[in-house]
């Protein structure tokens, strides 16, 4: 069964309603440049909260090292999310299961996944401005090339109304969404989550 992670949580109201729609994973974003941008302290309260086997994430862009590994101990953070341009040596360092991040331009945009040992890898829509969360998609049949080979999950752009067709052409491991599921800036909306869940369990 695909795994569903519901990313860029910001209140507590939100993370409780994804889990009980049926989310396996809550994203946390520490990237001050996000507009889903949490704390570490806000992140950490909602992840007391959380009933257990929920796993929590923790999405970083370029951040020093000692800094990730300090706020996924305060967070009790379970996977640690690196969405920029981080070595593998760095990926190494980190305290925590990694999902790297790609943002996929063309095929030669995953030539350098074969340099890293990560728990999985996240194929995201590249753009010039953002490191993620543009709500745009790419080309699906670059992503299912690498599934089989790797951990893969799926985001960029999905929405209840193509996340079937999206798992159908790419088979992943898991999908990610956050714009997809709002109804406004910062706020997930109930309805969304759970039309998202449905649509992604029913393949």
């Amino acid at each position: 069964m695909i795994k569903i992670k519901i990313c860029g949580i910001t209140n507590l109201e939100d993370a409780l309603m994804a889990v009980e729609a049926g989310a396996d994973a809550l994203g946390f974003v520490f990237f001050a440049g996000s507009p889903r941008y949490i704390s570490p302290e806000q992140a950490a309260a909602i992840i007391q909260s959380l009933p257990p086997f929920v796993q929590t994430v923790g999405l970083f862009v370029n951040e020093e090292l000692s800094t990730v590994n300090a706020v996924a101990d305060q967070c009790g953070l379970d996977i640690v999310q690196l969405h920029g341009e981080e070595s593998p040596d760095y990926c190494t360092a980190v305290k925590r299961r990694i999902i790297k991040a790609f943002r996929v331009k063309d095929a030669s945009s995953l030539n350098a996944m074969a340099n890293y040992r990560v728990a999985a890898f996240l194929l995201d829509a590249w753009s010039p401005s953002a490191h993620g969360g543009t709500g745009k998609t790419f080309n699906w049949e670059i992503a299912a090339r690498a599934v089989g080979v790797q951990h893969i999950i799926l985001a960029g752009g999905l929405t209840p109304e193509n996340v079937a067709e999206a798992t159908v052409a790419v088979k992943p491991y898991a999908v990610d969404v956050s714009s997809g599921v709002e109804s406004g800036p910062r706020q997930k909306d109930a309805g969304l989550v759970n039309r998202f869940i449905r649509a992604t369990r029913s393949m």
